[in-house]
């Protein structure tokens, strides 16, 4: 089983989601960022490491979220959610690993198509109808 962080980043009542490029598994398919742990790391440093190599942002990892399991023909993958704050609220995000990126309500994530894995997430996050609320 693959171990993935995975970030809910908030900013002004919206989330940030990403969009895998061409050539990675589930092209196409939009997803929470974050990435895979690596030996020795916990959860969160995963997580603060994923954000800075994929999106150039400096993080503050906070209280966990949920988690949500999948069993894709390549193998089973379970994604550990994060709330996560930016440092610099006002930052420009920049993705080196997604062909697009978005700012979205959480009403207008089932506008999406996600990850498998990411559909239980989406679920619970679309129920949500004030982010102030949450951490």
């Amino acid at each position: 089983m693959k171990i993935v962080a995975a970030a809910i980043l908030k900013r002004n009542g919206k989330l940030f989601i990403a969009k895998r490029p061409e050539g990675k598994s589930l092209a196409h398919h939009w997803e929470f960022p974050g990435g895979k742990q690596e030996e020795g790391e916990t959860l969160q440093e995963t997580l603060h490491r994923e954000l800075r190599e994929e999106l150039n942002i400096e993080t503050e990892v906070g209280e966990f979220f949920m988690q949500s399991t999948y069993d894709y023909d390549f193998g089973q993958i379970q994604i550990n959610c994060f709330w996560v704050k930016l440092c610099d609220e006002n930052c420009t995000i920049y993705s080196n690993e997604h062909e697009e990126t978005a700012w979205v309500l959480p009403s207008e994530l089932k506008n999406y198509r996600f990850a498998p894995a990411d559909v239980p997430v989406v679920e619970a996050l679309s129920k949500v109808n004030d982010l102030t609320v949450l951490s």
